[in-house]
């Protein structure tokens, strides 16, 4: 029914009698509409978050898992919101609204996105620093990807792909090396002269 007319235009009623079944049947089995969506919701998350998932473990270095994982997530959004709008309308309600499971599902992801960074560090791969901070950074970089209610039909400039290489550059962990002669000669004319 969510699929057809919309979450807002979906009644208990309807829901009843899509499933053969009284309103006070409904009832026994959510308290309430909002139970019902967020069943929905809960289960459209867990369908996203088991495919980035999959994907981070299908992928090799810390940085092709997370570019895995987060092409997989942003690809579901987009997939949903072009065939599948109304769905994506109530999947994005959730986000904006902070229900519960939709909390739930970012903490997946986080905790997602955290564990390879932690990895990716332990390795070499990844730079120093906080791997929380670091999952926040890259998160909230990606935000337009990955989040339904700010995911729009329009094209998203820069390219999903350009935005995860500037992170991964961001991430990737380059060891300091001194670039300077230190007997160089340093004066603007020395430097002028190249």
């Amino acid at each position: 029914m969510y699929r057809q007319i919309g979450f807002k235009k979906t009644t208990v009623a309807d829901i009843a009698r899509g499933a053969s079944m009284s309103p006070a049947n409904v009832y026994r089995f959510f308290a309430s509409k909002q139970a019902i969506e967020e069943a929905v919701v809960a289960d459209l998350f867990k369908q996203v978050s088991a495919a980035a998932t999959l994907a981070a473990l299908l992928s090799g270095s810390a940085l092709e898992r997370l570019t895995a994982a987060l092409s997989a997530i942003a690809q579901l959004h987009e997939h949903r919101l072009e065939n599948d709008r109304k769905l994506h309308e109530l999947v994005a309600a959730a986000v904006r609204g902070n229900w519960a499971v939709a909390l739930s599902y970012a903490d997946r992801i986080r905790g997602l996105v955290r564990t390879i960074i932690a990895g990716g560090q332990a390795s070499g791969e990844l730079r120093p620093g906080s791997p929380m901070a670091m999952t926040c950074c890259l998160l909230e970089s990606m935000d337009g990807y990955l989040n339904p209610s700010r995911i729009i039909a329009t094209t998203v400039s820069p390219t999903f792909d350009e935005m995860m290489d500037f992170c991964a550059s961001a991430l990737h962990h380059v060891p300091w090396v001194q670039s300077i002669d230190l007997g160089a000669d340093l004066s603007p004319q020395a430097v002028a002269q190249g």
